[in-house]
């Protein structure tokens, strides 16, 4: 069962590999990367001048810690409301209501958000409704408001999906330590504070480590998606800048030393990141 999944990884993951030397080649359509000249680290040199691929660095890093900042703790704080619900048709619907966005595609629900936030959009209609505003605007064109529509709509995708390690971990808490606290007169938020969220510490930093590790990679198929001509300063990350100049205009070793470097990056965030959480759990690694 197990062998598949290797020979999965070892074409699309180790294969692949070969072609990180791209970074420091000259590559064009009309050469392999064998033949393709090499250029050392010019790549890299241009990487650090180009103020288009400073700007996606930047838009990347604040959405990403928006995310982080905002997005991390939503899950937590949803399971443990679901958690401490009685067992019932409001919570499963709850919970099913939840996970629904994270099977619908970013396509789906792009197309929804642009539909809400356009001039004759349902969130213009009752802001008018509302008399928040006298004149509706496309919203999504707005550059200043798009690190807020991406955080957020990220957030209503991710969240119930989110809950499922932290419900699952819960529910192997012994229900023992909840009756001793109640005996010693605990309320449910001395419970949840001293017995709930301390049987969370393990998951509750893998999941840390994971997101930490992943600043540098914002959801390109979200970005693909909502991005116009209008909100495009606040909206190309780093992903979607490497799809622009690698697929889009061609040029391949330059979105190769793009991806290099971000990977780089991102292998040295997890380290960092895993040993952080290991310090706040008794120099014990979730690694």
């Amino acid at each position: 069962m197990v062998l598949p999944g290797v020979i999965f990884m070892i074409i699309f993951s180790f294969i692949p590999i070969y072609g990180l030397t791209l970074a420091f080649q000259n590559y064009t359509v009309l050469d392999t990367v064998d033949t393709a000249a090499w250029v050392g680290l010019e790549n890299f040199r241009i990487i650090l001048g180009d103020q288009f691929f400073w700007d996606s660095v930047w838009n990347t890093l604040g959405i990403s810690f928006m995310k982080l900042g905002i997005g991390f703790f939503v899950p937590i704080i949803l399971s443990i409301m679901i958690y401490e619900m009685r067992e019932g048709k409001l919570k499963k619907i709850i919970q099913t209501v939840s996970y629904l966005p994270h099977f619908l595609s970013w396509i789906v629900l792009g197309g929804m958000l642009i539909n809400w936030l356009s001039t004759t959009g349902l969130l213009n209609q009752i802001a008018v409704g509302l008399g928040i505003t006298d004149s509706p605007t496309n919203i999504l064109l707005d550059a200043d408001k798009y690190w807020w529509i991406a955080v957020l709509s990220d957030i209503w995708k991710g969240a119930g999906w989110g809950t499922i390690l932290y419900l699952a971990t819960m529910t192997k808490i012994d229900p023992a330590f909840y009756e001793a606290a109640k005996i010693d007169g605990a309320t449910r938020l001395q419970q949840i504070v001293h017995i709930t969220l301390p049987m969370l510490k393990n998951i509750i930093s893998l999941n840390l480590i994971l997101n930490v590790s992943g600043l540098l990679g914002s959801n390109l198929d979200q970005t693909m998606v909502l991005m116009n001509s209008q909100n495009q300063p606040k909206a190309e990350v780093i992903n979607s800048y490497v799809y622009r100049m690698g697929l889009a205009q061609g040029d391949f070793s330059y979105a190769t030393a793009v991806g290099l470097g971000v990977s780089i990056v991102s292998v040295i965030l997890l380290l960092a990141a895993n040993k952080v959480t290991s310090k706040m759990n008794d120099n014990k690694s979730v690694f």
